[in-house]
């Protein structure tokens, strides 16, 4: 019995990435904003990067307090989308290459997303993780943190719940 040769690991990477980045481009909001994504494996790692339209009080320097929400928010649900896009994908239920603009899947709904804002978010780059707490059928629990030059020094973090849309087809 002749099996088929699996693909070449670079392969399935690069196809994963197009994957996380058709997702995260289908976001007008996150491409204002700038924010991109790094993937190892199924973990990802938001990145703010600084710019001056972003900071909301010239005098103080600091990152807009709707900025920093608004990166914790995208943050979690790029995070809880791309947890069910991996699952589908590792399950052979989605083809990677089937994802496109016109075929992303809609994204959680935020039910409430509290802020902790815990020190001004400084003119440099921001990082944020989410880590789902939760995550059923139908809904899910968020928490993210954020930080800029110190994974331990926090700026910012946020516990957010999110109805998680259906996922068969309309």
């Amino acid at each position: 019995m002749n099996r088929p040769k699996p693909e070449p690991v670079q392969i399935v990477k690069e196809r994963r990435d197009r994957a996380l980045k058709t997702l995260v481009g289908g976001i007008p909001y996150v491409n204002f904003l700038g924010i991109q994504f790094d993937r190892r494996g199924d973990e990802l790692t938001a990145l703010l990067p600084f710019d001056e339209k972003l900071v909301g009080n010239p005098f103080l320097q600091a990152l807009h307090g709707g900025v920093t929400s608004a990166f914790l928010e995208i943050t979690a649900m790029i995070e809880l989308s791309w947890s069910i896009l991996w699952e589908e994908m590792e399950k052979g239920e989605l083809d990677p290459r089937k994802l496109d603009a016109a075929h992303l899947p809609r994204l959680p709904k935020t039910i409430d997303f509290t802020v902790d804002y815990l020190r001004s978010g400084l003119p440099r780059d921001a990082y944020a993780r989410a880590r789902i707490n939760r995550s059923g059928r139908r809904y899910a629990s968020v928490h993210v943190e954020a930080w800029q030059d110190n994974r331990s020094r926090l700026f910012a973090q946020a516990t957010g719940h999110f109805l998680i849309p259906s996922r068969e087809a309309p």
